[in-house]
């Protein structure tokens, strides 16, 4: 099961141990390297929540929702997206820039992950933030606290002149990422020693399940999205058929969904989940199966125990008495499966059963 994000990691170790950091953003610049040298991308967006971590000590870079792609390697970005926290100087100056803006972004998450904390004052507004890293040095670790190979890396990336900032390729033969290359850093130990994989198998159940009901229950222009969480070999059984691929899976859902609008919206036949159930399916799967009542409301709600979501109602809050309001039960199995990309997971197995109020069946 996935661990999480080198933030999460941080908001329980408060910093990560250099061998660790070495290990780590060893394999986190091949991927690196990989999008600036052959897919010609900048990330624009490195930072410590963007950097995932599974329990197999398998780090990789995420969220590429605002990267931008390079014709060639002197190609420039001239545009404004990122996080400003982790903004190179040559960014914040809105002056063109290319790769070596996701060098000083590394460089900056590697400080915070080993010192367990951020170097510049964030909390005094984005301007003034931005005027430190314009105008004050830039700056590097306690060479008292620190190796001279840590802070030599950090002090590489942190180079106010773009042009001066080694690239992904020239960092993975730094002294910081050789020293530990022979050591036999056990990645996953550490990940694992963080996260406990019980915890996190119900956290993964639990968004999984609540992300596919509130686009279940939810408005008709979020409907569409079902489709991604789904992939060419997945099935779903309701009623005696069995539907396969995410087109087929997604007419059959939409059909289901259309019966329990009725006529009367805004309101109709929405999810209440009662019970979750969840374990370890296979290597990386897992198995869930939820079970609960429909009732006529406009949005899905939760009264399982122990799952609470911020933001979403839960039916002891608003005083709702299920069993006079219910129109029907449901009982639904998913087996979720890893996907491609490092935190995705997709639904290859599902089977749904309702029985109506007045008993009727639909295996």
């Amino acid at each position: 099961m996935d661990g999480g994000s080198v933030a999460d990691i941080l908001r329980v170790r408060k910093s990560i141990p250099e061998p660790v950091l070495s290990c780590m953003f060893q394999k986190l610049l091949h991927g690196l390297s990989y999008l600036h040298g052959v897919r010609h991308l900048v990330h624009r967006d490195i930072k410590p929540a963007n950097l995932l971590v599974s329990l197999k000590g398998e780090p990789k870079i995420t969220d590429f929702g605002i990267s931008a792609g390079l014709e060639n390697s002197v190609a420039m970005c001239a545009t404004f997206v990122g996080t400003v926290t982790y903004m190179s100087p040559e960014r914040i100056r809105t002056e063109s820039y290319s790769y070596p803006a996701d060098i000083w972004s590394l460089g900056l998450a590697l400080f915070e992950c080993g010192t367990g904390e951020f170097p510049y004052t964030a909390n005094e507004g984005p301007v003034n933030l931005m005027l430190q890293i314009l105008e004050d040095p830039s700056p590097s670790p306690s060479k008292d606290n620190f190796s001279s190979e840590f802070c030599s890396f950090i002090d590489s990336c942190l180079q106010k002149d773009p042009d001066a900032r080694p690239t992904a390729e020239q960092l993975l033969s730094h002294p910081f990422i050789v020293k530990y290359a022979d050591t036999n850093v056990d990645l996953a130990a550490f990940v694992q020693s963080v996260f406990d994989p019980t915890q996190r198998l119900k956290d993964l159940a639990d968004m999984l399940t609540i992300h596919y009901y509130m686009l279940f229950d939810g408005p008709d222009e979020l409907w569409q999205h079902i489709k991604t969480i789904y992939n060419e070999g997945s099935t779903f059984s309701f009623s005696g058929k069995t539907s396969v691929g995410s087109k087929d899976i997604f007419a059959t859902l939409s059909n289901i969904r259309s019966t329990l609008a009725g006529d009367w919206p805004p309101e109709r036949l929405v999810h209440v989940v009662e019970k979750l159930q969840c374990r370890a399916h296979g290597q990386d799967g897992v198995a869930i199966r939820v079970s609960g009542s429909f009732i006529i409301g406009n949005q899905f709600l939760i009264c399982g125990d122990g799952m609470q979501v911020e933001g979403l109602p839960n039916f002891r809050d608003l005083l709702i008495d299920i069993p006079s309001k219910q129109m029907g039960t449901f009982q639904e199995q998913f087996i979720m499966e890893p996907g491609n990309v490092i935190g995705r997971y997709f639904i290859a197995k599902q089977e749904l059963y309702i029985k109506s109020r007045r008993g009727k069946s639909s295996p």
